[in-house]
C-alpha cells in the first residue's frame, strides 16, 4: 500500500491526535503517503443538548465509519474513550497507542486547586461521571452543563460563566495548554473515564493490510490496562448515560482496576478493587463489575 487516508474529526485535539498518528505511520513506513479526511460528526454539531440525550458517543464515529464503507478513508483515528464498548459490526481496532495522562484538569482562573473552590462555586462539565465525583466530594458545588471542543470549554471559563472546569489532561497538554491545568484529578480520589488518554486506529474488520500497517504503533501495555476498564464498563452497561469510572495500572505482570459507579445527582458512589495477571485483562474487568454490583451499584444504574 503506497497510501492511507485518516479520516478524522475535525476539531483540533482530533486533528492534533491524527497527525500524531500519521507520523508515526510515515516514521514506520518510509514511502507510505498518509492524507487525512477531516469531517463534522453529529457528537460536535449538536452542542445546546447533552451528549447522553441525542444518542451518547457513538456519534463522533458515524460519520468516520461511513467514510470508510464507502471508501472514501481507510482508517480512522479516535479517543478511545469516545469509542463505544462495542463497536459496530464490520470494523475492529487496528492499534491502542501508548496512553498520554488519563486524569482529569482542573481548570480554573481564580483559585488554585479543588479544594480551594468557595462554596456553592459554579463548575463546568458534561461529563455524568465527573458531575458524580464531584458532588461525592463537594455537594455544595453549582454543576453546569459544558459542551463544545477544549476552546470553547476554555472561552466560557475566561467569560465568567463557571469559577472552574474539569477537563482532560491529556487534551489540554496535546494542544500545548497544559499551563492552564491548576491540580490533576488524580486515582483514587478521582477516577478517570475508561481509556481517558488513549487513542485508538479502527479499520474495516478484514482488512488486513491496513491494519499491518499500525501494528509497529500498538502499545501491549496501554492495551491491556484499557481492555480491562473497558470490559468492566461494558458488563455495567457503560455509555455516557451512566457514571461509570475505571483505571487500570500495569506493574510487570500485575494488573490492577479501580471501578466506580455514580450518582450524578446526588453524588453517591460505589467502589471496586482488584487485581490479576496482566495475561487476562478481561476476567478482571468482569470480576470488578461482578464487585461493584455485589455493592450495590446496580441500584444506580439505569
Amino acid at each position: 500500500m503506497e497510501k492511507i487516508r485518516l479520516a478524522t474529526r475535525e476539531s483540533a485535539l482530533a486533528l492534533w491526535q491524527t497527525e500524531h498518528v500519521a507520523t508515526l505511520l510515515r516514521d514506520a513506513h518510509p514511502g507510505l503517503q498518509v492524507e487525512l479526511v477531516p469531517m463534522t460528526t453529529r457528537g460536535d454539531q449538536v452542542l445546546d443538548q447533552p451528549l447522553a440525550e441525542i444518542g451518547g458517543k457513538g456519534l463522533f464515529l458515524k460519520e468516520l465509519e461511513v467514510a470508510m464503507l464507502e471508501d472514501r478513508a481507510d482508517a480512522a483515528v479516535h479517543s478511545l474513550k469516545d469509542v463505544p464498548m462495542e463497536l459496530e459490526a464490520g470494523f475492529a481496532l487496528a492499534a491502542v497507542l501508548e496512553r498520554a495522562d488519563p486524569f482529569d484538569a482542573f481548570v480554573s482562573n481564580t483559585v488554585a486547586g479543588f479544594e480551594e473552590l468557595p462554596f456553592g462555586a459554579r463548575v463546568g462539565t458534561s461529563s455524568l461521571r465527573r458531575q458524580a465525583l464531584l458532588r461525592a466530594h463537594r455537594p455544595d458545588l453549582v454543576i453546569g452543563d459544558l459542551r463544545g471542543n477544549v476552546n470553547t470549554r476554555l472561552a466560557k471559563l475566561d467569560a465568567g460563566d463557571f469559577d472552574a472546569i474539569v477537563l482532560a489532561c491529556a487534551g489540554l497538554e496535546r494542544l500545548g495548554m497544559g499551563a492552564r491545568i491548576r491540580e490533576r484529578l488524580q486515582a483514587p480520589r478521582f477516577i478517570p473515564a475508561a481509556a481517558q488518554g488513549a487513542v485508538a486506529v479502527e479499520v474495516r474488520a478484514g482488512d488486513g493490510a491496513t491494519a499491518a500497517l499500525f501494528a509497529p504503533l500498538h502499545h501491549a501495555d496501554t492495551a491491556a490496562c484499557t481492555s480491562a476498564e473497558r470490559t468492566m464498563t461494558r458488563l455495567l452497561g457503560g455509555s455516557c448515560r451512566v457514571p461509570i469510572a475505571a483505571y487500570a495500572t500495569l506493574k510487570g505482570d500485575k494488573l490492577s482496576l479501580e471501578g466506580l459507579v455514580g450518582d450524578a445527582k446526588t453524588g453517591k458512589t460505589v467502589r471496586g478493587y482488584a487485581s490479576g495477571p496482566a495475561s487476562d485483562p478481561d476476567k478482571l474487568g468482569e470480576q470488578v463489575a461482578d464487585m461493584l454490583v455485589a455493592r450495590g451499584a446496580d441500584a444506580l444504574l439505569p
